[in-house]
């Protein structure tokens, strides 16, 4: 094969790699779009009203396939693009974004758009790169495939020389390089040592009051069955970080919910009283330890990890394995047969005592026919009406404080995604989850305050046949922000203060109708179960609009 094109290359790498999608704001790699279309028609070219809503797409793509998501834009939109990537680099999601660069002819020289936009990469990838020669396509992109399956999975940058990459037009001699292994998460699974898994296990034999905190590693790593099963083997009550959440179903009786800030009450009173802590596969950030309060610095840990930077950086540790995360659990459960199962009926008493008295405490509003309707409604009959293969995105803020507290995980086929951090990342995160999994129900929960961010994109999820739904908590209101503006103006809000987080009651169910999707908007509690049956079974993309109270607030996290 001789004188075929860039476009021609990154066609067939892409394909090669088993990329489905591609989302993007025009115009970026012209040529490569008609190759795709000539040569690749099965691999959908997605355009979107916005650079930063494409990134989240090729985020929620990756998250729920696990192969990395392409986003693509041209320079003028690179720094959009960049913004978007800071998702999926908290997350720990691999995307690999393109983007156009300047020309050696014009630089410095302020032809229209042109900024280096290259050092903005920096801070939200791991491997920013650029590629001035067509000979290159090959290798980068191999490279690019590399890095961001391998190790702890992220986003990679790859500037592509002219302003809409037209490189891709130059003729080039070489050849498509394709790694199978590095097309999905994770591609390596490094394995424990067994001394260190000996004395791992015999730290847990010599604990009263052990708990495992899961991760979003653990998520990475497909791990959750073996998480299940060594959890189960040595009875250990199991706490999950947001993006651990459906590592473990929340239904089962050692689960015990998400801890730190966006957390349920009783995982972190459980949590804060474990005598030893054994971490898997989550950095032990300030979201998931609730500022290092939870477990208290000073509580003997143990943690797991597959990046050995990560390991005791927040907590000085007992003992530490450097593995991928399915190996050292599997290679745990193994081992503990020869370690036995200590007696721990009173720890998992009280961890039962602890889970009844939280159920206690909300059943009231989890059932509540209030009118306005209360969002942890919401997040209960979402519980009880998603299939068992759903898979549930959640928006940060409220949104992520809501689900994480009151929506149960209800079976291991269940996928649940959450924002690392960007409001309005939940429902554009959506339309490409549904675009990597279009034979599972997708279910967004986000508000009004995350869905005005990228709006447009019903419109694209109504062009495209996306179908996905998305659940709108709208109270016409960032009611997070309530209390932050109550404590400024010296614990009581004004009049005035309410317009720094309120907005008009709008009804997004009209919106959507006239977007092209299905609007349904939900006014009393009793409307929610059939509005979400009739949603799941539309075959269209569909607005659950539910007009909530403005007034109620997510319970803070304990410590």
């Amino acid at each position: 094969m001789s004188g075929h094109t860039g476009a021609e290359v990154v066609a067939d790498m892409l394909d090669g790699y088993g990329v489905t999608h591609v989302f993007l704001v025009p115009a970026i790699l012209r040529r490569t779009l008609a190759e795709l279309e000539r040569r690749h028609p099965h691999i959908a070219r997605v355009v979107t009203h916005g650079e930063k809503s494409a990134a989240y797409m090729a985020d929620g793509y990756a998250r729920v396939t696990g192969r990395p998501g392409i986003a693509a834009a041209q320079v003028v939109g690179a720094l959009n693009l960049a913004a978007g990537l800071r998702e999926p680099f908290l997350a720990g999601s691999p995307v690999i974004a393109l983007t156009g660069g300047r020309l050696p002819a014009t630089k410095f020289r302020q032809v229209y758009q042109e900024i280096d936009d290259l050092p903005a990469f920096d801070p939200v990838t791991k491997f920013n790169g650029t590629i001035d020669d067509a000979g290159r396509f090959p290798d980068m992109l191999r490279h690019a495939f590399r890095v961001a399956t391998s190790g702890p999975p992220g986003p990679v940058h790859l500037q592509i020389q002219g302003n809409e990459g037209q490189l891709d037009t130059a003729e080039t001699d070489a050849e498509p390089i394709v790694e199978p292994g590095f097309a999905r998460v994770p591609a390596l699974r490094p394995a424990p040592g067994d001394d260190a898994v000996a004395e791992v296990l015999r730290l847990l034999a010599a604990a009263d009051r052990p708990v495992i905190v899961a991760g979003g590693g653990v998520r990475a790593s497909g791990a959750g069955a073996e998480l299940i099963a060594l959890a189960e083997a040595l009875g250990i009550p199991v706490a999950t970080s947001a993006n651990g959440k459906d590592t473990i179903p929340g239904t089962h009786p050692l689960s015990v919910g998400v801890v730190g800030s966006y957390s349920r009450e009783s995982a972190n009173r459980i949590v804060g009283r474990a005598d030893l802590v054994c971490f898997v596969g989550t950095h032990t950030g300030g979201m998931t330890t609730h500022f290092w309060a939870v477990p208290p610095i000073g509580t003997p840990a143990i943690q797991i990890d597959i990046e050995p930077t990560h390991l005791g950086r927040n907590y000085p540790l007992r003992a530490a394995i450097c593995a991928d995360a399915k190996a050292a659990l599997a290679r745990l459960l193994a081992l503990s047969v020869h370690s036995g199962r200590p007696d721990r009926s009173a720890w998992l008493a009280e961890v039962d005592a602890e889970q009844a008295a939280w159920r206690e405490r909300y059943r009231e509003v989890l059932t509540s026919d209030a009118v306005p309707i209360r969002p942890e409604r919401i997040c209960g009959e979402l519980t009880a009406a998603l299939p068992a293969d759903a898979v549930v995105l959640a928006d940060t803020g409220h949104a992520g404080m809501w689900m994480a507290q009151f929506y149960d995980v209800t079976d291991p086929g269940q996928d649940y995604l959450r924002s690392a951090g960007h409001l309005g990342w939940a429902f554009s995160a959506g339309i490409g989850a549904k675009c990597g999994a279009p034979d599972r129900p997708v279910v967004v929960f986000t508000g009004d305050a995350g869905l005005y961010y990228h709006l447009g994109e019903i419109e694209t999820a109504a062009r495209r046949g996306i179908n996905l739904v998305t659940v709108v908590n709208n109270n016409h209101g960032g009611n997070q922000s309530k209390r932050g503006f109550d404590r400024a103006y010296g614990g009581q809000g004004s009049e005035q203060s309410r317009e720094l987080w309120t907005y008009r009651d709008v009804d997004f169910a009209r919106i959507a109708g006239e977007m092209g999707a299905l609007g349904i908007r939900v006014d009393k509690p009793g409307d929610l179960a059939p509005a979400l049956d009739r949603a799941l079974s539309a075959g269209r993309p569909v607005v659950v609009d539910v007009h909530t109270d403005i007034d109620v607030v997510a319970p803070l996290p304990v410590s």
